[in-house]
């Protein structure tokens, strides 16, 4: 009876054994999984405080929270079992998917650069909401389109993190990707939310007296400034990351010439350290991200225009 219970206890330790090294297996293949997705990330955080300007300041939290709800379900309940399935099924799939996304990061990128100086015409991103009338409807708009942008920017997100999954057992690359949706969300939702309350605390402290009050009236001179600073660093990430994973997602479907001329250049300047190795990588990426998103912006473009004559014919 005794030697049954010790046996028993020995598998039980063992078995606890084999969980914390598989939970240590996931929490560090989610870290360096969602490392490269980085750029999307900032943009994710430089978009969202957007959907909520103009509201009632005590809707802000309450509209967060919805559209980070909705991004969850974004990932877990639509991307993550499609990516998993598609995967599965046809492995090379992936690296089109992620030229795609690629791709389209560095549209978004160009595109809001270009913009910025004049050479790309502006869109009106939400006449949806203009439409609706109460304060009810004016959130479930909000949301919605919220959620149609955060499905793009998750699908990307999910994607670059899966390409950076090394794991062979299917139960922990699962654990990796169900953690990664869970970090990505609070994260980015969690900051759009302190963000967004900062000029609020601002205006509460600047009501009183002393330092405090010169705190305060120093975050709402200063938050405006924040935001735009993340956008100009949003639109370089998306820039960088965009130009990376095309360039190595052509190199994975045999397409290496510019691929190798980024590693050449690299071995040009490896001698002098990786911060040295970094920048030259982050640079030759993010140049190859403009070009190619400024190719596809104004394609992009020149197809709208001819549709759009077509249509006045």
């Amino acid at each position: 009876m005794a030697g049954g219970l010790i046996a028993l206890l020995d598998d039980i330790a063992a078995l606890a054994k084999a969980t914390a090294s598989s939970l240590d297996d996931i929490a560090a293949g989610a870290a360096k999984a969602s490392s490269k997705a980085v750029g999307v990330v900032i943009d994710d955080t430089a978009v969202t405080p957007q959907y909520v300007s103009g509201l009632d300041p005590s809707r802000e939290l309450p509209v967060i929270k919805k559209i980070a709800r909705a991004s969850l379900i974004n990932k877990l309940a639509i991307i993550l079992p499609l990516a998993l399935f598609l995967t599965w099924i046809a492995p090379w799939i992936l690296p089109i998917f992620l030229i795609l996304g690629g791709s389209f990061l560095s549209f978004e990128g160009a595109a809001k650069l270009l913009t910025s100086v004049g050479l790309y015409p502006t869109h009106a991103e939400h006449g949806d909401a203009g439409e609706a009338h109460s304060s009810e409807e004016v959130e479930k708009s909000i949301v919605a389109s919220a959620t149609r942008t955060d499905l793009i920017l998750s699908a990307e997100i999910m994607l670059i993190s899966l390409a950076n999954v090394t794991a062979e057992s299917h139960g922990i690359r699962v654990g990796i990707m169900v953690c990664v949706a869970f970090f990505m969300t609070f994260f980015v939702y969690g900051l759009v939310a302190i963000l967004v309350k900062m000029d609020d605390v601002g205006l509460h402290l600047a009501q009183r007296g002393g330092a405090l009050a010169v705190l305060g009236r120093s975050l709402v001179v200063v938050m405006p400034k924040v935001f735009l600073v993340i956008g100009a660093v949003g639109t370089l990430a998306m820039l960088w990351v965009g130009g990376h994973i095309v360039l190595t997602s052509l190199s994975d479907l045999g397409f290496a010439a510019l691929h190798h001329f980024v590693e050449e250049a690299l071995h040009l300047v490896e001698a002098w350290g990786g911060v040295a190795t970094w920048t030259v990588e982050t640079l030759l990426s993010g140049l190859f991200g403009l070009f190619w998103g400024v190719v596809i912006a104004y394609v992009c473009l020149g197809i709208s225009q001819l549709v759009s004559k077509k249509l006045r014919a």
